[in-house]
């Protein structure tokens, strides 16, 4: 018999400390200029969801790897401040925790190198160590910023136990049809689905094309979003779109990110999954009415209360 679940929802990713400078514009090879404001934002895809999901209620733990430094120091805090579980993270002393180095212009434009660090240094003998909690966890939550051997072994460990993955396909890469069939619930978006599926989606009939492929391929359930349009869901029972909510846009960074931890939770507090997705729609939407990542995640009361007004 399997014991009390300790976690809900248990989110293995990634950590990425956004060093973001503001500038004028960008400066010419060789050149120094001088710059407007410099911010550090915690983020990462993983760390983004699983912040996201805790802020709308749900019992949240994290696995994945910092450095033995100031920054994984900082991350650490935050999911202590977040009531997020990090029992399961590991430091790696010889390598830094993730970054990404993000130059952005007066008009929007930006620059950005990362350079994973420590979220690459998962490995899966550390993998191993965590299954009986994966065993005992309502969903598993994971992206592709971490080794790919990794993340498949994870979808692998979900299947095994008979626990809902739900994989977030970002960054957009080309994921093998075995892995795929052991996804519970897949969430492109665009790009994503275009690498995934070869259809070029540009509305929602191109939309329908893509996630019928995906579940031909074995996938059990897609939800592909289609950014401030909303999203599609599908399943053998067919698919439906769902309309996103119109807002005025100020950072779109975490967007995609709020919704997945959304969907999630709404997932496994037994919404249907057009429900769900319109509650995570609400969530991302809110998401990019402020700046940085995990500073415009919204809480449950904040959501509950857009809901009332739309």
């Amino acid at each position: 018999m399997k014991q009390h679940k300790q976690q809900e929802i248990f989110v293995i990713g990634s950590f990425m400390m956004d060093l973001v400078v503001r500038t004028p514009r960008v400066p010419e090879n060789g050149e120094t200029i001088i710059g407007l404001d410099f911010h550090r934002f915690p983020g990462g895809k993983g760390a983004n969801q699983a912040v996201a999901a805790s802020r709308l209620g749900g019992r949240v733990a994290m696995a994945g790897k910092l450095g033995e430094d100031g920054f994984g120091d900082a991350f650490l805090s935050v999911l202590k401040e977040e009531s997020i579980n990090s029992d399961y993270i590991l430091r790696d002393k010889e390598t830094k925790t993730g970054i990404g180095s993000v130059t952005l212009d007066e008009s929007g434009n930006n620059r950005i190198v990362v350079v994973p660090g420590a979220n690459m240094r998962y490995t899966l003998d550390d993998l191993q160590e965590i299954e009986e909690v994966i065993a005992q966890s309502g969903i598993l939550m994971l992206q592709l910023e971490m080794d790919l051997d990794v993340m498949r072994e994870a979808v692998n460990l979900g299947f095994k136990h008979s626990v809902p993955v739900l994989l977030n396909p970002a960054p957009a890469q080309k994921l093998p049809d075995e892995m795929l069939a052991k996804v519970s619930y897949l969430t492109p978006n665009e790009t994503e689905a275009k690498i995934l599926s070869g259809i070029d989606v540009v509305d929602v009939d191109t939309a329908k094309q893509a996630a019928n492929l995906l579940l031909a391929k074995g996938v059990q359930n897609v939800v592909l979003t289609l950014g401030e349009r909303g999203a599609l869901v599908a399943s053998e029972g067919g698919t439906e779109y769902v309309p996103g909510f119109s807002v005025q846009a100020v950072d779109t960074v975490a967007a995609g990110d709020a919704f997945n931890g959304a969907l999630a939770l709404a997932i496994l507090r037994g919404k249907l999954l057009p429900e769900a997705a319109r509650f995570a729609n609400a969530v991302g939407a809110l998401a990019v009415t402020k700046p940085g990542a995990i500073p415009s995640l919204p809480s449950r009361g904040e959501v509950d209360d857009f809901l009332l007004k739309h």
